[in-house]
């Protein structure tokens, strides 16, 4: 059996970008500059902020936070993106997800440009991505991807199996198994919770792919639910 390790992938893409941003300064090129916005004070999204800060720091990208209370007003967040959207230092933007419930995530994301969408969630980028054309992926999905073309995981012909469909995970990465070309050509099934004999489903899989958000899905005995 065959251990994908996230970590050490992770641990080599950041040598490698290292790498690239010091051949950028040693040609007095620009250095790659992330922004994100941070609504309220949710722990578990301080943390991946903080993580992509941190990531950024030890690669050399520029990194900046736009940070706001859990009452800000769409408008305000809007027009902040209107700014980084036109700012020629700012080369790409996360705004961190989940928003308070007063806010409109589609309307907000929707408001990034494109060109600066770095977790591919603008129409635009999941409309290329439909249409195989050179866009931003989705961050998990092109995860998945990288990790099975580090390890040569064949997956043309494959029965791929991925439960969960929203349109951060599931539903990307199931378009991406299925392009035409070296990381797809499998035939994909995307399950959800009004699959049935989903059991029969997984155990005929070749590949299974879980976009839950829980662990421990996936056990020996006694059929999974969704």
């Amino acid at each position: 059996m065959i251990i994908l390790d996230g970590k050490a992938l992770f641990k080599k893409i950041k040598i490698d970008l290292s790498k690239e941003v010091q051949e950028l300064i040693a040609d007095n090129r620009k250095v790659p500059h992330l922004s994100a916005i941070l609504v309220g004070d949710n722990p578990a999204s301080q943390t991946y902020v903080n993580a992509k800060i941190k990531a950024c720091n030890e690669i050399g990208f520029e990194s900046s936070v736009f940070q706001y209370s859990e009452n800000v007003s769409e408008e305000t967040l809007i027009e902040q993106i209107k700014e980084i959207n036109t700012s020629k230092d700012i080369d790409g933007l996360i705004v961190q997800l989940p928003l308070p419930k007063h806010i409109n995530s589609n309307l907000i994301t929707h408001s990034i440009s494109p060109a600066k969408d770095v977790d591919g969630f603008h129409p635009i980028n999941i409309g290329r991505m439909v249409l195989g054309l050179n866009c931003f992926l989705p961050a998990t999905p092109f995860g998945i991807i990288t990790l099975l073309d580090e390890y040569d995981i064949e997956t043309s012909g494959k029965q791929c199996l991925v439960i969960g469909r929203s349109h951060i995970v599931g539903t990307p990465i199931s378009i991406l198994l299925s392009r035409n070309n070296i990381r797809g050509n499998a035939t994909v099934t995307l399950a959800h919770s009004r699959t049935k004999k989903i059991a029969t489903l997984i155990q005929d899989a070749d590949i299974i792919i879980l976009a839950l958000g829980f662990p421990g899905f996936l056990k020996r005995s006694a059929p999974p639910r969704i």
